[in-house]
């Protein structure tokens, strides 16, 4: 009782000290990883009518099991991608607070919208396995984004955390600025699951996790040795993506 009004107290201090700051708004918040009111006003939560594969979120109900019109001239190698939030002003500020700011206090909650986004590729049970980066890129970065939301889901599901099942085995340059086609040579062959997790693939459900989808280019190209390994199926699940009002074509 007496160590935890300590930390109690430890915390109280800290929190005068240092309190918490909202990482799109910069306002100060009453808890670490809470949002001000306006940066929740900005954020664009995608429902559930969207694309059955790629997830692209329709404006007007659909069928069920519709596609986009891409996915219907040339299915993905994911069977289904989900996404929590649209990728818009707000959306990007605070994922790149995540990516280079090292805000990590509110991982648990982006883990809960991406919980409720993907709930129709985690009723399989499937392992959580995150868009690795390259050795240079994490040592500078310190961590990875799209583990540290990886894991948080496992935690959160109760699912198996496997990073090791997928490596980035070239250093490849940054996917800014490139268009679809760019990207897509870009990251062509840069993944591959090690000899000794073979096994392991073979006949799983895997569910990737990256921060943004754009193309879907990075995503294509991890689930390309998945799917040779055995796997099964593989999805997706990011938090957020680039939704075109005039282009559907992800």
């Amino acid at each position: 009782m007496f160590g935890k009004s300590l930390k109690a107290m430890a915390t109280g201090i800290l929190d005068t000290l240092l309190p918490s700051i909202c990482p799109v708004t910069k306002e100060i918040v009453d808890a670490p990883g809470a949002l001000a009111p306006a940066a929740w006003e900005g954020l664009e939560f995608i429902g559930e009518q969207v694309c059955s594969a790629c997830g692209y979120p329709f404006e007007y109900a659909g069928f069920e099991d519709q596609l986009c019109g891409v996915c219907e001239a040339k299915a993905p190698r994911i069977t289904h991608t989900r996404s929590a939030l649209v990728y818009n002003d707000v959306s990007r500020v605070l994922i790149l607070a995540l990516k280079h700011g090292g805000y990590t206090d509110g991982v648990s909650r982006l883990a809960e919208w991406m919980a409720r986004a993907g709930k129709e590729v985690l009723h399989t049970k499937p392992l959580i396995v995150p868009v690795p980066l390259h050795m240079r890129r994490r040592i500078k970065r310190r961590f990875n984004q799209s583990a540290l939301l990886g894991r948080a889901l496992a935690k959160r599901e109760n699912l198996r955390f496997c990073p090791q099942l997928l490596d980035r085995k070239r250093n490849t340059p940054t996917q800014a600025g490139r268009n679809a086609r760019a990207r897509k040579r870009n990251v062509a062959g840069a993944f591959q699951v090690p000899t000794r997790c073979q096994s392991d693939v073979n006949g799983a459900h895997i569910l990737l996790i990256d921060d943004v989808r754009t193309t879907g280019a990075t995503l294509e190209a991890c689930a390309r040795p998945l799917l040779a390994a055995g796997a099964a199926q593989v999805n997706a699940l990011t938090l957020a993506r680039i939704v075109k009002s005039t282009d559907a074509t992800k």
